[in-house]
């Protein structure tokens, strides 16, 4: 079964017509999209969008053989001209199946917002899914199994990805195609790297994926260090990075630092992070990491290094000129090791947040330019160990590894 995205773009294309904002202005250069469509075996089309017959030319196909056109999503706007020849386009009522003459049999899987996704199983089982923009799946049944390839807004909608990696429905092996690709992010190394810590590519309108066949699946680094300074943006990036996934573990290293409300700035930052965070992810208020790192389990996201320094620093009274050359020094070099040793041993995926200040004023107390040095050291020793290291500014990410 062959699978041709005469577009990948938003409903509106890309760029949206006579949106002002740099990522459109860029893809206007290089990177235009048309919307979202695909052409299923020259038999079957999902989705008419105007200028379809020339996308289909454009890429070695043609429209004369489809058979049946099914719509995902409601279209705004006038009403879009169904070229001549082709049968008028229709929905599947969610749950029911439509078996066509070729072969092919469409399954209608129903969203948590308005729109149809569609399953399609070829002649010779292999299998795709194809989901609307906007929306995630409603629910996933036991005759779901996995899919080889799916097709989805992986970027609008990241939960619907999580869901179907719960589900099962999305394996190691799964081909995820991002689509219906809007002005949220910037094309390029940006759009491929943000796709790739998701598990997932895209590809360029006109392209033709072989459905069931070997792809190179982007690798999800292992470990990831988010470095940044004050609102920055190095949370949201690494939350960003994770959203894609259920089960994901957050380990909260500040929650002694504030966790007992007495702190009204401090709850208020730390109700902004709840609020992000999807619901499938479950909290742990810990700067005890090396056991966590060494079991097994879901994904961690820790945030943030720098508290777990303060929490480690704190318990050597590293505070204390004394205390720090009589042996504090020496005692949160252990600890430092102990952590960076268990990042380089564990098996689950990690995503650690830490802040940057080697950049900025020098703290006018010796304590805080200990303080300093410390988090410079822990910084460098962590990255160390992982695949893919980015420093966000301005919150833009600058990849400085992998």
């Amino acid at each position: 079964m062959e699978l041709t995205l005469l577009g990948t773009a938003a409903p509106e294309g890309l760029p949206r017509p006579g949106c002002p904002c740099a990522v459109c202005a860029l893809a206007l250069v290089d990177g235009a999209r048309a919307a979202s469509a695909a052409l299923v075996d020259g038999t079957l089309l999902l989705d008419l969008t105007p200028g379809a017959v020339f996308a289909a030319a454009r890429a070695g196909r043609t429209l004369g053989g489809v058979r049946q056109v099914l719509l995902s999503h409601p279209h705004d706007g006038p009403p879009v001209e169904v070229p001549a020849g082709l049968p008028q386009p229709g929905r599947v009522p969610d749950g029911r199946e439509l078996a066509l003459l070729t072969g092919h049999r469409v399954r209608a899987v129903p969203m948590d917002a308005p729109g149809t996704g569609y399953a399609v199983t070829g002649p010779d089982g292999e299998r795709l899914l194809y989901l609307p923009p906007g929306a995630a799946p409603a629910g996933l049944g036991s005759h779901d199994g996995r899919y080889d390839l799916v097709v989805a807004d992986v970027l609008g909608r990241p939960d619907a990805l999580a869901r179907l990696r719960a589900s099962g429905a999305v394996g190691p092996t799964t081909d995820v195609v991002a689509v219906h690709l809007d002005h949220d992010v910037p094309p390029g190394r940006e759009l491929t790297r943000r796709l790739a810590a998701a598990g997932a590519r895209a590809v360029p309108d006109g392209t033709t994926l072989t459905v069931g066949a070997y792809e190179d699946v982007p690798d999800v680094p292992l470990r990831t260090l988010v470095l940044g300074g004050a609102r920055s943006g190095k949370s949201v990036e690494a939350e960003r990075r994770l959203e894609s996934f259920p089960d994901v573990v957050y380990v909260a290293t500040g929650a002694a630092y504030g966790g007992n409300g007495q702190d009204g700035e401090w709850a208020a930052r730390v109700g902004a992070h709840r609020e992000r965070r999807p619901g499938s992810w479950r909290t742990e208020e810990t700067c005890d990491l090396v056991p966590l790192l060494a079991a097994s389990g879901p994904p961690l996201l820790i945030d943030c290094l720098s508290l777990w320094l303060t929490n480690a620093m704190d318990a050597v009274d590293a505070w204390d000129d004394a205390e720090w050359a009589g042996g504090g020094e020496r005692a949160l070099r252990r600890r430092v090791g102990e952590l960076t040793d268990a990042v380089r041993s564990t098996r689950r995926t990690v995503v650690a947040v830490s802040n940057e200040v080697g950049s900025g004023i020098v703290p006018a107390t010796a304590s805080g330019r200990r303080y300093r040095d410390e988090l410079g050291r822990l910084n460098a020793a962590f990255a160390l160990e992982c695949e893919q290291v980015l420093l966000v500014v301005a919150g833009q990410p600058l990849v400085l590894r992998g």
